[in-house]
């Protein structure tokens, strides 16, 4: 099926960081609201079209800081071969260390991201291989009982939720951190975002989630926002599942654009359930 626009109309709400006076939230409804799932494994058809079974995992994963990547590595100390099918040889005497980082890191400019093995990120265990195709990171995580944002890097568990900030300078000269979150559309790969040939979160084909987006995806943004800012969202977010259901009526139609994100219109699972 075909993307819908990146451009289509959004709710939005704002509200003040309960626990830092100088920030204040401002949250995209339509996405937060939306239906939807990650469907690796089950549909997906990979950001280019040679390499299905990669998901969006064929470019390797940029680390965002020095505490990023302490954290993933952490985890690397721990994969096996059995757990991991790109886990680099061990060298005579142990002196190539598996885990070591600079076997598994590669610079790209000024940043360090994950390599690129045969084709998609080192740690992508292909299809075929006896403990499972996917991330090596992300199995680790669910064998040890560890929610996926504790063992992958911050891109790869924040995708496709995006949170940036600005910095808003109010008509009397105060100022304060306006943070965002919404949808990591494919504007948010830069420029090259528009030369994927799938991808899923403006595409109906994967907005057939059980849930919305602010509780399957919970962890990640208290992770991203505080316990006491996700709690501010939750209550906007079931406000606004509400008031779809008013608006859900025959007459009423047309201003579904307006409330509910276009390719979870064209899915037809508003809030979870299907239309």
């Amino acid at each position: 099926m075909p993307e819908t626009s990146l451009d289509a109309p959004r709710t939005w709400a704002e509200f003040d960081d309960p626990s830092d006076p100088d920030q204040r939230f401002r949250v995209d409804l339509s996405w937060l609201c939306s239906s939807w799932t990650c469907i690796f494994g089950s549909g997906c058809k990979g950001i280019y079209a040679d390499r299905p079974d990669d998901g969006c995992c064929t470019l390797g994963a940029h680390f965002t800081d020095d505490d990023d990547l302490e954290r993933v590595a952490e985890v690397v100390a721990g994969l096996t071969a059995e757990e991991w099918q790109l886990r680099p040889s061990e060298g005579k005497f142990g002196q190539k260390d598996p885990a070591r980082v600079d076997r598994w890191t590669e610079p790209d400019g000024d940043a360090i991201k994950t390599k690129v093995v045969k084709g998609a990120c080192i740690f992508l265990n292909r299809p075929g291989f006896p403990a499972g195709a996917g991330c090596a990171l992300h199995q680790k995580g669910v064998r040890m009982g560890r929610a996926p944002h504790t063992v992958k890097p911050d891109v790869c568990w924040q995708l496709p939720i995006r949170r940036h900030y600005s910095n808003v300078t109010r008509p009397d000269g105060t100022t304060y951190l306006e943070i965002t979150i919404t949808e990591f559309d494919r504007r948010g790969w830069g420029a090259g975002g528009h030369d994927l040939d799938w991808y899923c979160s403006a595409n109906s084909e994967a907005h057939v989630g059980r849930e919305p987006v602010f509780r399957s995806s919970k962890a990640e943004l208290v992770e991203l926002m505080g316990e006491a800012a996700y709690a501010e969202l939750e209550i906007r977010c079931q406000a606004h599942l509400t008031s779809l259901r008013t608006f859900r009526s025959v007459e009423a139609k047309k201003l579904l654009p307006l409330m509910v994100h276009p390719a979870t219109v064209a899915a037809k699972t508003i809030g979870g359930k299907r239309g």
